[in-house]
Formats: C-alpha cells, structure tokens, sequence
C-alpha cells in the first residue's frame, strides 16, 4: 500500500514538473512578423527600430530599407502584430493596412516622407 501511495506521489509530481516545464516554454515562445512600412531613408530606419526596441514583447526588429519592410521577432506572451502596428503608426509611418497618425507624420523630416503624388521615390534624398 505505501508503494502504491509512493509510486502515485512520483507521478504526480513528474507531471507537475513537466506542466510547469511547458508553460516556461510557451511563455518564451517567438513569433516572427514583416511589416510594410513607408520608411524612405536611414534615418527612418533608425528611428522605426528604436521605437521597436522600447515596445513591450519586441525581441528585435531589422527594416530592410530596399523592400520597406520591417522584420519584428516578438514573445506572443507580451504583445501581438496590431500593437506592433499601432507603434509604427504613431511612429509616424504607415504599417501594412494601417496608415502613419498625422501628427507624427508632420513631424518627420522631410527625407522621411513619403514622396508626393508624381514624384518617384528615386527623387527622394536617402540619408
């Protein structure tokens, strides 16, 4: 009977164990999105990934200035892909299908904004 109770005992403990072992797992669980920004020069890069890096749950982030699009590795735990966005709009760039908020729009230097109807985006200073 004192075995039984013993072996019973071990189980549950091994199975708390491996429980508490998953949850630690999942909570550092990464998750990789690419989002299309309107980044237009270095300094956009710069100012996107240190906007990223303040975020709560970002991992990394690395704008590739070519493409325009923004890397984010992130702990799904601690934020998700529209808070993401939602840092880059009030970044002052547009973020997939959600667009820059004006305001910090405004305040971007000229060579971060976008270029105007007609004008390419070779025309635009890169810095």
């Amino acid at each position: 009977m004192k075995s039984l109770k013993l072996s019973m005992i071990i189980s549950l403990m091994i199975f708390f164990t491996a429980s508490l072992s998953m949850q630690a797992q999942n909570t550092k669980k990464t998750v990789e999105i690419k989002i299309k920004t309107s980044a237009q020069c270095g300094q956009c890069k710069d100012r996107i990934e240190k906007a990223l890096a303040y975020e709560k749950g970002i991992k990394s982030s690395n704008l590739d200035l070519k493409t325009k699009i923004v890397t984010v590795v992130y702990f799904a735990n601690k934020t998700t892909p529209e808070k993401i966005r939602t840092v880059l709009s009030k970044t002052g760039y547009d973020a997939d299908d959600v667009a820059a908020v004006k305001a910090a729009y405004d305040k971007l230097p000229p060579c971060c904004k976008k270029p105007a109807p007609g004008q390419s985006s070779t025309d635009h200073s890169v810095h």
